[in-house]
Formats: C-alpha cells, structure tokens, sequence
C-alpha cells in the first residue's frame, strides 16, 4: 500500500484542504474605504493600544462609541438602549 493510497494520508489532506478553506479572509469581514477614512484618526486616538489587531479595536471604539467622531459614529449601529427608545416611541405615536 502506497502513502498516497492511504486513509490517513486522504484525512491529512482534507483536514489541511478544510482549514485553509477557514483561514481565508472574507470580503465581509473588510473596511470599506469610506469606513477607513472616517474611524482611522478615532482608531489612532482612542484604541492605539490595540493595534494591528482589527477586532480589539473594533470592540474598543463599539466601548468608546460616545467619544466616537460623527462621520464614524455613523458606521457604528445604534446602541441597544437608543433602538429600545424608538421602538417604544414608534409604539405611542398613534395610528393614522
């Protein structure tokens, strides 16, 4: 029996086939330009600690969102308690 023949050899290879499938970066998981060219100078002031690594900073500027200039704040969705409050005012306004 050859190595190439073997089980063991074809469960190495799909394992190393699977894992770089998962290593590879997503589109999703990009910065678009726009993105970058807002939160870059909050990034540097607020979260320098944290880089290169883009999910500590982005878990940094999400704790700091209220220091958060507004051309970048606007890429950072609503906090839960602001979307609570337009929930319930949506609610009490009344129907046409």
């Amino acid at each position: 029996m050859t190595i190439v023949g073997s089980t063991y050899f074809r469960f190495g290879l799909l394992l190393a086939a699977t894992v770089m499938v998962a290593m590879w970066p997503r589109s999703s998981t990009a910065y678009t330009p726009e993105q970058q060219q807002a939160c870059s100078p909050d990034a540097m002031r607020l979260c320098s600690a944290f880089i290169p690594d883009v999910d500590m900073i982005t878990a940094c500027m999400i704790r700091n969102k209220a220091q958060l200039s507004p051309p970048c704040r606007v890429f950072f969705g609503p906090d839960p308690e602001e979307r609570r409050d337009r929930r319930e005012r949506r609610r009490a306004r009344p129907e046409n």
